[in-house]
């Protein structure tokens, strides 16, 4: 039984630090919250700046167009009422009077309409003003007079008035006068365009800075959080490491220091508890292993206490040390001095203390620690040279061993004990004790066989007595191998806990890079699908509008090729739309098994229809297999079924270049089916065998083609298109059809995809799984919003004197087009040829570049980005660097829609930049861009 410990516990409370605390959450709300007062102040002020523009789009629009259209219908009422008189003067016929009376009663409406229009500009309304009589003069000087002659016959005065001109000359100065109106009016509409035009450039400057200014202010204070959180996470981390690792020395007396009021503060300061703790404990078991070895080889008790207290008296901060020994005469039993620290024969020490006499006596009969912090002056002093002090505190200790107290330890110190002193003493007591029982029985063997030379008479009893001591040493060493065993268990419980942290440790690591490949396959299916989908949406939008704009100047052979062109990439594009919808709706949980009869004897000759005309365009053999003992009817989705069946068949024409493609229909062997469709009724299992000999799967990539948005190559410069669909709705329809999907492969050698489907799927026993999967990126991998920004604006270019026309700029020109598309090809070229422009084709990048070796004579280069062999990005670096063509334009071609994708582009090497879909206005005006300055070069 271990003694009690009477000492003092303090309860560590809860510091409350002045002022805030401002904790990780709130560090991360305030940013957050900071970075969208940024958006939503920039969000206004280019509101309120677009605001402003359309209201002077909409003045220009409406103030300065109907003054046009008055103005113009002043002149032509005028001219009405002009051409009815000389109309009415030359017939005599009223029906020529109508354009002069309604004229007439026009004119005056519009003039007074323009009139309060003009109320902004003095100099206008005067010009008006001044016109007004000459108009007036007019209908009563020349028109109403001829007309009145003519009524009255009075030829003589109507070949007058002619012949003096009085009605021209007003006309001719109206007509001046109007067409200086209309100059004047015209200068002021192109003026304020151009100041709209300004203020639109003022508005992209103010856009541009306020991106810079959030990026900015984002950036600090996601470096500022990021700093003020990892730093001491990672001093924590690196001190746990530290204690982990083994064979290291860790220097348990630094601290880790924070100056910030969150969460990682109180992560530090319990750090800090831990380190104080183990160093402690290790300060414990050091002196607990320095003492321990001090007792071997001894067999004085005297020397024994007398290095006991040598050694424990300093470790303890003790300034003075007495060791009280058991004694036992004539069946009484007291503590007797055997031993000092620092203490002299001549000190009033007391020799020894009965059982209960004072505190030593007390602590032996209790079987307990007395710690005493309070000595009265009196008291024992502490004598050094310089003279003599009051101890501040007490320690009695009894020494235990076998649940007796071997001897008592007193201890005087100036400075308090600390609670690792007591757990020393605390763990000293059964092995101190132990030392002095071993060294005790020593001792009395010693003096047992020095009698037994001259008392034989007691040979017997004191042979007995050693026996039952050697007894007792055997349990004392029983008891220390039990206790080595359980430091061994404890070491032991120690590695482990280290050996289950790394494991957790390499867990999170692991899952870390899991996620990265995520992320990765997210970035890469979103390239692929932006090139997949615009890729045919290019040609369909250039043909069509090619198709819209030319169709009188089109023979038929030439729009019938337009339409094919335009016909296959809207299938193309049809069949991309289709796999993303299956794909939605099989996340959505949204599919529906309908079950029926499916004829299995018509399937063979269904996919001969659908496949035959592929491998007579490939020139491979295409072979459908299929075994007697096949049941003529199955009971399963049809539509499903011949889906996963069309996608195998599809995949297999597409990766195979040379020998063919088989489709073997066939019963799975029992010992097969059973296992992998968990087939208890034994119902008959379809085995469905698309067999290529195309260019094969590697091991290691044989299970992520299932998985949605991966493939086999899913780099841009990928040798085969697609999105890294298919395969993932066929095994998931193969799931809801209760079936299973196999594919055996190697590379170069071809590949074998193999259909399990039960013969028999009953409706009400169809339970919808949970076909997920990772299929919960596909909505916001798809539905991310447009954000192509429209880069250019068509302009009309308007010939002027002494400039060139688009013929005369593009006449003669000679392109090198980059792009591996066919139909993009066809329909850049057609239009490019329309333009007078001589065009070269290069089916990749290194391609392009043997010609340019050839031939550097372009004038222009079109580069599409995504390619096979070489991809646009290496190509231009090539172009740029190694043949040294700095000054040759090349305009890139994408089709993915990227954040940064110009900016990679425009550092690859290319003079300028437009995406897919192709705006055929939008190529031609930056080819008239590239074109005008190298002839200005020129």
């Amino acid at each position: 039984m271990k003694p009690r410990i009477l000492q003092v516990k303090i309860i560590e409370g809860v510091v409350t630090i002045k002022g805030l605390k401002f904790n990780i959450h709130a560090k991360i709300i305030t940013g957050y919250l900071t970075i969208l007062i940024c958006l939503v102040v920039s969000l206004l002020i280019v509101i309120n700046r677009m605001t402003d523009l359309q209201d002077e789009i909409n003045f220009v629009a409406e103030h300065d167009i109907e003054i046009h259209d008055l103005a113009n219908q002043i002149q032509k009422n005028v001219l009405d009422m002009e051409t009815g008189m000389r109309g009415y003067a030359l017939t005599g016929d009223e029906v020529y009077l109508e354009p002069y009376n309604q004229g007439s009663r026009s004119w005056l409406d519009n003039y007074n309409n323009l009139h309060s229009l003009l109320a902004d500009n003095g100099a206008q309304q005067r010009n008006l003003e001044e016109m007004k009589p000459l108009i007036e003069n007019w209908i009563s000087g020349s028109g109403e007079y001829v007309i009145n002659a003519k009524r009255n016959h009075d030829t003589k005065s109507l070949t007058k008035h002619f012949r003096e001109k009085k009605g021209k000359n007003i006309t001719d100065q109206l007509r001046t006068q109007f067409a200086s109106f209309l100059a004047t009016e015209k200068g002021l509409t192109t003026k304020r365009i151009n100041q709209l035009n300004d203020h639109t450039n003022n508005l992209k400057l103010t856009l541009y800075g306020l991106i810079i200014l959030v990026t900015a202010f984002t950036i600090a204070i996601a470096v500022f959080l990021s700093n003020s959180i990892v730093k001491t996470i990672k001093q924590v981390i690196k001190a746990i490491k530290g204690i982990m690792e083994e064979n290291t020395s860790v220097d348990l007396t630094t601290r880790i220091k924070v100056h910030t009021r969150d969460e990682t503060r109180e992560l530090a300061e319990a750090m800090n508890e831990l380190l104080s703790a183990l160093e402690k404990h290790n300060w414990v078991q050091k002196g607990l292993t320095d003492i321990s070895t001090l007792y071997q080889g001894i067999t004085d008790i005297n020397e024994l206490t007398r290095l006991f207290i040598s050694k424990l008296a300093p470790l303890l901060g003790a300034s003075y040390g007495v060791v009280y020994l058991r004694r036992n005469q004539g069946g009484k039993i007291d503590f007797v001095k055997v031993a000092g620290y620092a203490i002299d024969e001549g000190d009033l020490v007391k020799t020894s203390f009965r059982l209960g006499e004072g505190i030593v006596g007390q602590a032996a009969l209790d079987k307990r620690i007395f710690l005493i912090d309070k000595i009265p002056e009196d008291h024992f002093k502490i004598i050094t040279g310089l003279g003599a002090s009051n101890p501040r505190n007490l320690l009695i200790a009894p020494i235990l061993y076998d649940d007796r107290v071997e001897a008592v330890v007193e201890f005087a110190a100036l400075q308090p004990f600390q609670a690792q002193h007591l757990s020393l003493l605390d763990l000293l007591q059964d092995k101190f004790g132990s030392s002095i029982s071993s060294v005790s029985g020593r001792m009395e063997v010693e003096r047992l066989l020095a009698e037994s030379q001259v008392m034989t008479e007691e040979l017997q009893a004191q042979s007995e007595e050693l026996q039952a001591q050697s007894e007792e040493l055997q349990m004392q060493q029983e008891q220390l191998r039990l206790s080595n065993e359980y430091l061994e268990e404890q070491k032991e419980y120690a590695e482990q806990r280290a050996r289950e942290l790394k494991k957790a440790k390499d867990e999170l690591e692991d899952y870390s890079l899991k996620l990265r490949m995520s992320s990765q396959y997210k970035t890469d299916f979103l390239a692929n699908m932006s090139h997949e989908l615009r890729t045919p949406l290019n040609s369909i939008l250039i043909l069509s509008q090619m198709l819209m704009e030319n169709n009188a100047d089109m023979d038929g052979e030439e729009v019938a090729e337009y339409a094919r062109v335009v016909n296959t990439s809207g299938a193309d594009l049809l069949r991309l739309i289709d796999d993303i919808l299956d794909l939605s709706k099989i996340e959505a949980g949204k599919i529906e098994i309908l079950t029926d009869e499916v004829n299995v004897t018509e399937f063979p000759q269904t996919m001969r229809n659908m496949f035959d005309p592929v491998a007579v365009k490939k020139n491979l053999q295409f072979v459908v297999q299929t075994d007697s003992n096949v049941p003529p009817v199955i009971s399963t989705d049809g539509q499903r079924l011949q889906q996963i069946v069309k996608n195998l068949l599809s995949n297999a024409f597409k990766f195979t270049q040379q020998g063919g493609v088989t489709l073997e229909i066939k019963l799975a062997p029992p010992e097969k089916a059973g296992p992998l469709l968990n087939n208890k009724m034994g119902e008959p299992v379809l085995a469905i065998s698309v067999i290529d000999t195309g260019i094969g799967i590697p091991q290691e990539k044989q299970q992520i083609i299932f998985d949605a948005f991966q493939q086999v190559d899913g780099t841009t410069n990928r040798q085969y298109g697609g999105t890294g669909l298919g395969l993932s709705i066929c095994r998931e329809f193969t799931r809801l059809l209760g079936g299973a999907l196999e594919v055996v492969s190697e590379p170069e050698k071809g590949s074998t995809f193999t259909l399990y489907i039960p013969s028999r799927l009953d409706a009400e026993e169809f339970v919808s799984e949970d076909v997920q999967l990772a299929m919960e990126e596909v909505a916001v991998t798809v539905s991310e919003p447009n954000r192509i920004e429209k880069e250019f604006e068509a302009v009309q270019p308007e010939e002027e004197e002494g400039g060139r026309s688009d013929e005369q700029l593009f006449k003669g020109k000679r392109v090198l087009l980059v792009e591996d598309d066919g139909r993009n090809v066809f329909a850049l070229v057609t239009a490019l040829e329309r333009k007078g422009v001589t065009v070269h084709v290069a089916q990749n990048g290194k391609q392009a570049l043997e010609m340019l070796q050839v031939d550097n004579k372009f004038d222009l280069v079109f580069m599409d980005i995504m390619m096979p062999v070489m991809g646009g990005y290496e190509a231009m670096k090539v172009i740029r660097e190694d043949l040294g063509m700095h000054h040759l334009p090349i305009i890139a071609l994408t089709a993915k829609a990227m954040k940064g994708e110009r900016d990679k582009c425009m550092e690859a090497g290319a003079s300028d930049y437009i995406m897919k879909p192709l705006n055929i206005d939008q190529l031609f005006s930056l080819m008239r861009v590239w074109l005008t300055e190298q002839v200005n070069q020129d």
